[in-house]
């Protein structure tokens, strides 16, 4: 049985899945809820540089912990406690990263958190996540 368990949460019903499917299934695991706030999103002239705007990432960071406590309360509704935190950067990688740095034990991600076109031009997190992680993958559906 997994000690350490890393959970990407997104808001979507499906990161809600995987937190609920780790907190019910690993009672005893030590769980982290985590949320990336990605890079890249927002106007590209602002991102390359090419204007003097600097964006808001106000929004981003309250929707963040938005999700981050919805996470938090969903575990105290289970007669839990998690951690949580949050990160910037591609989502794939600082998940992985995240997870071997610290030495956890497995990954816990829902099988997608984007639908439609969305979904098919940005990819899937969760199969790049278990493409490159060296641990366990547990993709819920």
């Amino acid at each position: 049985m997994p000690e350490r368990i890393l959970v990407p949460v997104d808001g979507s019903n499906r990161s809600v899945e995987a937190l609920e499917y780790a907190i019910e299934t690993f009672p005893d695991a030590s769980i982290t809820a985590i949320h990336v706030l990605e890079v890249g999103r927002g106007d590209i002239g602002t991102l390359s540089g090419m204007t003097g705007d600097i964006p808001d990432e106000r929004p981003e960071r309250e929707r963040s912990e938005e999700i981050l406590e919805s996470a938090r309360e969903l575990a105290a509704d289970r007669g839990t406690e998690i951690e949580t935190e949050r990160g910037r950067g591609r989502p794939d990688r600082l998940i992985v990263k995240r997870a071997e740095d610290d030495d956890y034990d497995m990954i816990v991600i829902g099988s997608h958190g984007r639908d439609g076109v969305t979904r098919v031009l940005l990819g899937s997190v969760a199969e790049k996540v278990m493409r490159r992680s060296s641990m366990p993958v547990l993709v819920v559906r």
